[in-house]
């Protein structure tokens, strides 16, 4: 008798349905710089590709729903793995770091412990130690491959929040934070809304002392000095490498060492810009960083990686395994690393591997000059717009952000730039995202990915204008 349903299939089956998600992958991939950026199907047409009608009871074959994820996909999956997508700062899959992930799904491990799978275990400690020496950190730091920045920032701050009130004589991790000393939280006003998330998730509140930003949105010292100066005991002051909407970085090595005069931890968000400490010409900018006590970043923006991985790097190895680590009478803990001390995950995909393949295929000089290239793209297109009457550059383009403001007689140039947003949108030809700086409307332009050529640049500089001109008229 069958022990497999109609709609079920054996391990004999696999190799032709790994062949079939191939060549969708490769059609994919292949025709993705062709296509409209953004899709104009609705939501009622992929229901139907994707069988609304209700859960079959037998089952379906599986080489069909291969084939309707694939169209679903075609569809109505965005171009943000192609080279003219150019919202959210998102980047675009290295091949090598793509190829990778579908191992990391073929091996199908949970990478909690060292015991639950040793090559990705070992793999990790590589991969953090390349880190470590790539963004030029003291060597005793400790890595930990999160789901993005949210989870990289709530790590961080969970081991400033396990120091800090260790420091105090305070056991957060036994005792909670009932009656613990209350710890004095600084931000900046143009902080990354995923800091507030990780204090809220923290139980520390998002009642904050909020540093007054210059024009480029990064923190001004005098206002970090006002504020150390209205708190009582060591504080957790939270700052940039890359401003979400105009790349500008805080003055990291100032804010240190006032903060940890203070015997403060310093903690700075470089989801967008840390990628810079790789860079000789970019560098400098973040001069500093190897002060601050905690550090995030995304692989999957300006490295590459496929989603998703984010990652956190503290300076403080005992007070990081002391918030996330855990220990279970059913846990084969090891003296190798467990990957379970430095996450807050339990169960967790190998997503350090992608991540390893493209540090290892690009080496130091590879992630150097993908740094540089997008560097200059972006500054390519601040002067493509620039040189168009009614178009204002709002930034100074420091790294790979691009805002932009449009003008035109009797129009308000708030409305007049959501049009624009709205129209370039529409067309296909890129896309970008919408934000607001300095309480004006913008477009915000972010060149992430490997793919990017200037001829990509001047051909969506070139419809940017066209979708103005064309508001104007």
């Amino acid at each position: 008798m069958d022990a497999h349903g109609p709609g079920e299939t054996t391990e004999d089956g696999f190799p032709a349905l790994l062949h079939r998600a191939y060549e969708h992958a490769l059609d994919w991939r292949a025709s993705v710089a062709r296509r409209p950026v953004f899709p104009s199907v609705t939501p009622d047409q992929l229901r139907g590709v994707l069988g609304a009608g209700g859960l079959s009871e037998d089952g379906e074959d599986a080489s069909e729903t291969l084939d309707a994820l694939a169209r679903a996909g075609e569809l109505g999956a965005t171009g943000s793995a192609g080279p003219r997508y150019f919202g959210y700062v998102i980047g675009s899959s290295l091949p090598v770091a793509a190829a990778a992930d579908w191992l990391v799904t073929a091996w199908d491990q949970n990478t909690t412990l060292y015991s639950c799978g040793p090559a990705v275990a070992v793999l990790e400690d590589i991969c953090a130690e390349w880190l470590v020496d790539l963004l030029g950190l003291h060597g005793h730091t400790s890595v930990g491959f999160t789901t993005g920045t949210q989870m990289a920032a709530f790590t961080g701050l969970a081991a400033a929040r396990h120091q800090l009130l260790a420091a105090a004589g305070w056991d957060v991790e036994t005792d909670g934070l009932w009656q613990a000393p209350r710890i004095p939280v600084i931000v900046s006003e143009q902080r990354h809304a995923s800091i507030d998330r990780a204090l809220r998730f923290l139980g520390m509140g998002t009642s904050v002392h909020t540093l007054a930003c210059d024009a480029e949105g990064a923190v001004e010292l005098p206002a970090l000095a006002a504020a150390l100066e209205s708190v009582e005991g060591p504080p957790i002051v939270c700052v940039q490498a890359g401003n979400i909407n105009t790349g500008a970085v805080d003055p990291l090595a100032e804010v240190c060492e006032r903060v940890h005069a203070r015997d403060g931890w310093v903690h700075v968000d470089g989801a967008i810009g840390l990628w810079a400490l790789a860079s000789d010409q970019h560098r400098r900018q973040l001069e500093g960083a190897h002060l601050a006590d905690s550090l995030t970043t995304d692989a999957h923006k300006w490295l590459n990686t496929p989603f998703d991985c984010g990652i956190v790097l503290v300076a403080h190895p005992a007070a990081h395994r002391a918030a996330v680590g855990v220990a279970a009478d059913y846990l084969e803990a090891s003296e190798q690393r467990d990957q379970i001390n430095t996450v807050p995950d339990w169960s967790r995909r190998a997503r350090s591997v992608p991540v390893y393949a493209a540090l290892r295929t690009l080496g130091r000089s590879g992630v150097s000059r993908l740094v540089d290239r997008n560097v200059e793209l972006a500054r390519r297109m601040a002067a493509r717009l620039a040189a168009e009457p009614g178009v204002e550059i709002v930034n100074d383009v420091v790294l790979n952000q691009v805002l932009v403001r449009f003008e035109a007689p009797h129009r308000a140039r708030d409305a007049l730039t959501k049009e624009v947003i709205r129209r370039v949108q529409q067309d296909g030809v890129c896309w970008l995202s919408g934000s607001h700086f300095a309480g004006r409307r913008v477009m915000r332009v972010s060149v992430c990915s490997w793919l990017t050529t200037p001829g990509d640049i001047d051909r969506s500089a070139e419809e940017i204008i066209r979708r103005f001109r064309d508001a104007c008229s």
